[in-house]
């Protein structure tokens, strides 16, 4: 394993590494945002598709 980190800059490696691991986690969670399901932020869209159609009967 040592022999690995001697064609390896460790600094570098490590960089690289944790520089994706950020960027994928950051894409796995605009995924879950753009759910229905899993939108923390505004919440199910059923909600607001129906009351559109209470506000379309009220008019």
């Amino acid at each position: 394993m040592w022999r690995m980190w001697l064609m390896f800059d460790p600094r570098r490696t490590l960089v690289a590494l944790f520089t994706f691991l950020f960027v994928l986690a950051i894409i796995i969670h605009f995924i879950l945002l753009s759910t229905s399901r899993f939108n923390w932020i505004e919440g199910p869209r059923k909600a607001a598709f129906l009351d559109v159609q209470t506000t379309e009967m009220l008019a």
